[in-house]
This record gives C-alpha cells, structure tokens and sequence, in this order.
C-alpha cells in the first residue's frame, strides 16, 4: 500500500472531462447520463484498497442521503485488474453491495477516464456542480486506516451541503490519501 496524495490537478471551476464506462455487467454509463444536469460526486475507487475499505460504508450512508437531495453519484475503478486481480469486475457489484453503494461502479480498463481526471489514489474524490463544473476535489474526511476512528465523511458532507446551500465550497481543500491507482505497465501519468 504506498501512501499516495491526490494531485488535485484539475482547476476548480473547470468542466469536468466527460467519460462513458461500463459497469461490471457491460451496461455503459455516461456522465451526462448519470449526473443529468445536478451535481455529482465522481469517486476514483476499487475493491481491495484498505483506504477504500475504511470509508466505504460511511460513502454508502452518505450516498443514500444526498441521492435524496438530488446529488448523483458513480464510482471508477481504474486499478490494472491483471495485477490486482481482485479488483476484476466480476469482484465489483459484491463489494458495492457490502459497503452500501447504490450507484454506479465502473471499470476505466484504458485508464484513460483517471488520466483525464488526474486521479491518482484510491479513493480520489471529486465533486462536480450541476452544470459539470469542478467545485470540490478533496479528502472524504481526516480519517485513515488503523486510526481508530471511525469515517465520517465531514470533509464531502461540508462540500456537498455548501454547493446545495449555493454556499462557497469550504477552503483549503486537503487532497485526498490512499493506495496509488495501479496503472498498467508503461501508463504511468506523467505528473
């Protein structure tokens, strides 16, 4: 697990690349399609990242309580599943539905969508506006792996409550921390 910052490289207030990815069961999903003109958290995510497994759950629960306000949601697994086999979508829709996820999970096998997003870890959050616009890439929260403490999800939940509030998104904005995106031999961003 090599502890990775996100590059926070995108400028906030800059569209968001567009992407169109299948989930695990090759049905695809666009990101105008899946936002429909509200806004959206993106999620650079997989299956077997410990930092993924501690907040998990905690991006279920708070998943299912902003979907009722409106704001969609999507998780991309961009990991080289021939390295990481246990990041292989066939593994994907039981490890959603053991953490709560009831968005769509889909698989970036060209990596191309992370390279676009300047994703970098897992999880790599974003948060876009409705009109695609970046306003939040940022940790989910302080907390990490074998901490001892539990998510919280505070970091998103502020971001997400002053974009629907039409608030300025709270300031700075602390990359987030997790295992590096596997990319595929000879793939490697070049930032």
């Amino acid at each position: 697990m090599a502890r990775t910052p996100s590059t926070q490289r995108l400028p906030l207030g800059s569209p968001a690349p567009k992407f169109s990815l299948p989930d695990a069961q090759g049905k695809k999903w666009s990101s105008d399609e899946i936002s429909a003109g509200r806004p959206m958290v993106v999620v650079f995510a997989c299956n077997h990242c410990p930092y993924v497994i501690h907040v998990g759950p905690k991006l279920g629960e708070l998943s299912t309580e902003f979907l009722e306000k409106g704001v969609a949601f999507v998780a991309i697994n961009s990991n080289d599943i021939t390295q990481y086999p246990e990041d292989a979508p066939a593994k994907m829709p039981a490890f959603a539905r053991q953490v709560g996820w009831n968005f769509p999970y889909l698989v970036d096998e060209s990596q191309q969508v992370a390279h676009a997003w300047h994703a970098a870890c897992t999880p790599d959050f974003f948060l876009l506006d409705a009109s695609g616009k970046l306003a939040y890439a940022g940790q989910f929260d302080p907390t990490r792996p074998k901490s001892d403490q539990m998510a919280t999800g505070q970091d998103l939940r502020a971001a997400l409550d002053a974009l629907l509030a039409n608030r300025p998104v709270p300031s700075p904005q602390i990359p987030s921390l997790g295992c590096n995106i596997k990319w595929k031999a000879g793939n490697e961003p070049k930032f």
